[in-house]
């Protein structure tokens, strides 16, 4: 019998509540990977959609059922809010409800995370200005147009804003989220 180390004890974020956002045409691993590994951490995670109790199907085939909808949701129930990619947000983007939803959470000083085209969001919410960020190549145009300044890198941390670029940065993005959340003075 050999001596292991003991594996590093995980992170628990009892009580840490979180909003995932759902729709059609989402990134299926931007949103199931932040899902599962904040639900393994102890988050309750609620997956909002533009309805509640809808059926939306993820870029690559795989369902999603939103459990709320977005127009119920209030930046006072939750911790932090994660923005997934894919083809979602452009038209999630247009929903002034959403847009006023997550000026709410970046005004509190809660997470805002994004990932890949999540970034969409956040710029329409006009949040990003003076913000570092990363997000896919496809729409840096877009993050440096509203302001933020863009990075190329897995994930970048500033302030209460997480991103990052794509679904192989998934592990970086959700270390950070975890640490963030953890370490947020609200916990």
């Amino acid at each position: 019998m050999t001596n292991q180390p003991a594996a590093p004890s995980p992170i628990r974020l009892l009580g840490v509540r979180i909003l995932v956002l759902a729709g059609e045409a989402y990134e299926d691993l931007e949103l199931w990977y932040p899902k599962l590994r904040l639900e393994e951490a102890g988050c309750q995670v609620t997956l909002a959609g533009p309805q509640a109790g809808k059926t939306y199907s993820g870029k690559h085939g795989y369902p999603c059922v939103s459990e709320a909808a977005i127009a119920d949701m209030e930046e006072a129930d939750f911790h932090g809010i994660v923005i997934p990619g894919g083809w979602m947000p452009d038209a999630l983007r247009r929903d002034a409800g959403l847009l006023a939803l997550v000026r709410e959470f970046a005004e509190q000083g809660k997470l805002v995370a994004a990932i890949c085209h999540g970034g969409w969001i956040p710029i329409s919410a006009g949040v990003y200005r003076g913000v570092r960020v990363t997000g896919s190549p496809g729409i840096k145009d877009d993050l440096v147009n509203a302001g933020a300044a863009w990075e190329d890198a897995a994930v970048v941390c500033d302030r209460h804003f997480i991103s990052s670029r794509r679904p192989s940065d998934l592990p970086a993005f959700l270390e950070a989220i975890v640490a963030w959340l953890a370490a947020a003075p609200q916990h």
